[in-house]
């Protein structure tokens, strides 16, 4: 009963504001209890951050009494967030984030630009453009490390609105009403089909999108803008995309075309970058939809607050953009 009353007594409302609040908060508890809300579980967050379980468990319960209120349901299968601690991950973030805004400030005073930038991006970027960009960068800034994970253009979004990245590279759209965003590179998509397919035969340089739907496709992750804009398509024409197959990278999707599984939309300058082997028994052919052209984007929360060696970064992949050079909130 005695224990009882106590934790009761922990997670009670505070009478009066404390004082000693701020010191007994530490970030790395901060830190955690973010990585915790993003994966959903203690066990996972542990994995990401290289420490125990038991430890991050013993630094949540510390912040919930200091916090006098629980922060988070625990269950067999990981862990929601109260609502309270729904408002401490928005302050937990934003504090973080400022936190990173102040390193970038105070690196302008080191000796040369060394720093850490996080990217995420999206297939189409990595395929056709990031390689060269990136490693004439790497040459010339050798000081500045650069860390690059693959994710669909709404998930690069979600990681640069959360603080997971520092900057984004993808097909923004709709989803980056409150990010700021730079254009970097133009996309050209093609069907691709086999070289033998009826298409193929008719000879024609560029077709509708619609005039495809009366074949099977191979397509990638339902979530994917290239996947989105072709349903969306579809569904304007009043008519279905008649998926056969999902893949997840292009270099399947010309595996699967190749074999008669159905044909692809994918980047031009991706499929010709693969010329030789499998797409060499292929062919491209352009899509005359206005949708076929699209912009990929550099995404930020604000580039003019970004530490010093990413925009470093961006102003390197400025360079090399196609289009206007003007900022779009």
């Amino acid at each position: 009963m005695a224990k009882c009353i106590a934790k009761c007594d922990a997670f009670r409302p505070m009478a009066l504001p404390d004082r000693n609040f701020v010191r007994r908060v530490d970030l790395t508890s901060l830190q955690l209890f973010v990585a915790v809300c993003e994966l959903g579980s203690i066990g996972r967050a542990a994995e990401r951050e290289f420490i125990a379980a038991s430890a991050i468990s013993k630094r949540l319960s510390d912040l919930e009494a200091a916090l006098h209120t629980p922060l988070l349901y625990r269950h067999t299968r990981g862990v929601d967030l109260t609502p309270a601690g729904e408002s401490l991950l928005h302050h937990a973030r934003t504090v973080l984030y400022s936190l990173e805004k102040m390193q970038g400030e105070l690196s302008e005073y080191a000796d040369g630009v060394r720093g850490h930038v996080r990217v995420h991006a999206n297939i189409s970027a990595i395929v056709q453009y990031l390689p060269e960009d990136l490693g004439v960068f790497t040459r010339e800034h050798e000081a500045i490390k650069i860390d690059l994970e693959e994710h669909l253009s709404s998930e690069v979004l979600r990681a640069v609105q959360e603080g997971a990245a520092d900057l984004g590279i993808c097909h923004a759209g709709q989803g980056s009403h409150e990010l700021q965003t730079l254009p970097y590179r133009q996309d050209r998509l093609a069907l691709v089909v086999p070289a033998g397919h009826a298409l193929a035969r008719k000879g024609t340089a560029a077709i509708d999108f619609v005039s495809t739907l009366d074949f099977d496709h191979v397509g990638l992750h339902t979530n994917s803008s290239i996947y989105v804009a072709m349903h969306q398509a579809a569904t304007e024409a009043g008519r279905a995309v008649k998926l056969r197959i999902h893949v997840t990278g292009l270099d399947a999707m010309c595996r699967m075309i190749e074999n008669g599984l159905g044909i692809g939309v994918m980047p031009l300058r991706a499929f010709e970058l693969m010329k030789g082997g499998i797409a060499s028994r292929l062919k491209s052919i352009a899509l005359k939809d206005a949708w076929a052209t699209r912009q990929i984007q550099l995404v930020a929360r604000d580039f003019s607050t970004l530490p010093v060696a990413a925009r470093t970064l961006v102003s390197h992949l400025r360079a090399n953009a196609d289009g206007p050079q003007a900022l779009a909130a």
